[in-house]
């Protein structure tokens, strides 16, 4: 598969900083939170859920530009399960959190927790993993600089499933949520 190359270009086309060559666990856990918490259970597409796996959505980044006509949605569809098969999902996140938008100009985990944080995405913080685990949904809408409020919600809501996966306390969860945004 030439993923990883699509990755490793598209990233340098973003200024997207160094690839991430392990899994920051707290950003991990915050993006499989919201975006995909069947992740380990599904083969690339999933039936039960509303929303689009990690793996359609790194397929819309990688080969259809982030186009999501239904011509580009099976394209998107079959890619995800090739995904699945050809790469282990660690690797598939890995490619996923250096492509995906946070917003603010930033592509990927690492320029975003630069950006955002001053910090490497391990390092980061489980409010400011949350905070970027939220961006991902609208990383315009949700721009904690220009709608504090919205991304304070979606922030807390990432926090709040978080919790419910067991990944945080209640104590953890309530002290993450009193915490400034950036």
């Amino acid at each position: 598969g030439d993923a990883p190359t699509r990755v490793a270009q598209l990233a340098g086309q973003h200024h997207a900083g160094p690839l991430l060559t392990r899994l920051p666990a707290r950003l991990k856990n915050a993006v499989l939170a919201v975006e995909d918490h069947r992740f380990y259970l599904h083969r690339g597409i999933d039936p039960l859920s509303l929303g689009a796996t990690i793996e359609v959505q790194l397929a819309k980044w990688l080969y259809t530009n982030g186009r999501s006509g239904l011509l580009d949605q099976a394209t998107q569809a079959v890619l995800a399960l090739k995904l699945d098969v050809e790469y282990p999902k660690s690797q598939i996140l890995l490619m996923y959190l250096d492509t995906v938008y946070f917003g603010h100009g930033y592509y990927g985990a690492t320029a975003a927790a630069h950006g955002y944080f001053h910090c490497a995405p391990d390092e980061l913080t489980w409010p400011q993993a949350a905070l970027l685990a939220g961006l991902l949904k609208a990383p315009d809408g949700l721009d904690p600089y220009k709608h504090p409020a919205a991304a304070r919600a979606r922030r807390d809501y990432v926090l709040t499933r978080l919790q419910e996966s067991g990944a945080l306390t209640a104590a953890a969860e309530r002290t993450a949520a009193q915490t400034d945004l950036v």
